[in-house]
């Protein structure tokens, strides 16, 4: 039985970029149970921020009666997918990508099922891309493009100037190719990902259609960008990762909270399940109160990622850290021996470097136990080292701070 309307609810919600044969594409959401696939290549040995917003969609789905299929590209990882980049992919070995895909695996699990009704299931497109017979895969696949309309994708045009290798140049047909595997293999007739994607997407819905005379439907999302244009998800730091050993829960939270006002709204249709209506009644302030939207926001999603337990204590922590409450706020550890709040700043206040310490200091950003710190060269005590003490970042972000044991 599936939940008709998907196609409305994501597009209400901001979400749908790009489609083809849309009209026959939502009839057959709203008819029966459909499989659809979503590809995520295993550069890393965690998902990031750009992967949450497409497990989410792949659950709004699965929610709605559909059967995901989680692709993960063990065979064109080790190619590299050049979309959205200006230089080459190094190359990784086999063992480092299993290694990836089991972890991503284990997260995947927290927002997909993989049993029960409509159950996802988890491919690895090695499994057929590492023994392809060169000749075969030409003769099947590359005869169905043109190398010319394949120049105009912007995943490669931007790529044209630098240098696109040949071992780049085969991803889109290799992309292509586990769209025809699913195919075949599953009945999948959906692919969906990020607008980044579209070229290589498209690629595989048309090649389905060429060489197995059937419909194939191809979505790309919206990418999950600031009001500025600029991808979400990155800090001064790195990528914010959703493995809690990578980005702690509470920094997790915390980067939800500080995001910019104009965003918030967006990032709530996104990537929450709160109801629109819910939504706009949350984030129509231009005042203070937008704070209130912030925390709900920066709560839910860190619910979603880490469950209720951290969730809870981030929540705490971010408003303890707010109000000065010493008993509650985040703690750090230094080494012994180290003084310099500069130093300090950068082992325990994510800042990125010794040089941005200092301009924050200069810049009056900066107080030790309440004290505003004005000397880029300043200490703490030796009470204060013995005693702990709380390092404050800005107007929001306070550190309770001591020595490792």
């Amino acid at each position: 039985m599936v939940k008709k309307g998907i196609l409305e609810e994501l597009r209400a919600r901001g979400l749908v970029k790009q489609v083809v044969f849309e009209d026959e594409l939502r009839e057959l959401l709203d008819t029966e149970s459909q499989s659809f696939y979503i590809g995520f290549d295993p550069t890393a040995d965690s998902l990031h921020v750009g992967h949450f917003m497409q497990m989410i969609v792949a659950k709004r789905l699965q929610d709605a009666g559909h059967r995901p299929i989680i692709l993960i590209g063990g065979g064109t990882a080790m190619v590299g997918d050049p979309s959205g980049r200006t230089d080459m992919r190094s190359m990784m070995t086999k063992e480092t990508i299993a290694h990836n895909v089991a972890c991503f695996k284990k997260q995947m699990e927290k927002f997909i099922r993989f049993d029960g009704e409509n159950a996802a299931i988890l491919v690895n497109n090695a499994d057929w891309l590492l023994d392809l017979n060169y000749i075969d895969f030409l003769r099947e696949v590359g005869a169905n493009f043109s190398v010319n309309r394949m120049l105009t994708a912007e995943c490669y045009k931007q790529r044209l100037e630098k240098g696109l290798t040949f071992l780049e140049f085969n991803y889109m047909l290799m992309q292509a190719y586990d769209f025809l595997v699913l195919n075949r293999k599953y009945g999948c007739v959906m692919e969906f990902g990020g607008d980044d994607q579209w070229s290589n997407i498209l690629a595989g819905a048309d090649l389905i259609r060429r060489k197995e005379q059937k419909s194939a439907f191809a979505l790309t999302f919206a990418l999950l960008t600031t009001s500025e244009g600029i991808k979400m998800g990155k800090t001064a730091k790195g990528a914010v990762w959703l493995d809690p050993n990578k980005t702690a829960p509470y920094d997790f939270f915390q980067y939800w909270r500080n995001i910019a006002d104009q965003d918030v709204e967006k990032v709530f249709r996104f990537l929450t399940f709160l109801p629109l209506d819910e939504i706009e009644e949350l984030t129509k302030y231009n005042d203070e109160r937008m704070n209130k939207a912030k925390e709900r926001l920066a709560y839910e999603l860190t619910l979603m990622v880490h469950g209720k337990d951290e969730a809870d204590s981030a929540l705490q922590k971010a408003r303890a850290a707010f109000s000065g409450d010493r008993d509650n706020m985040p703690e750090a550890t230094i080494p012994s021996g180290m003084t310099s709040v500069a130093d300090i700043l950068v082992a325990v206040a994510k800042v990125p470097s010794k040089g941005e310490a200092k301009r924050l200091i200069q810049g009056g950003g900066i107080s030790v136990d309440s004290v505003k710190v004005t000397d880029v060269f300043a200490s703490v005590t030796e009470d204060q080292l013995k005693n702990g003490f709380v390092i404050q970042k800005g107007k929001k972000n306070f550190y309770k701070v001591s020595v490792e044991a």
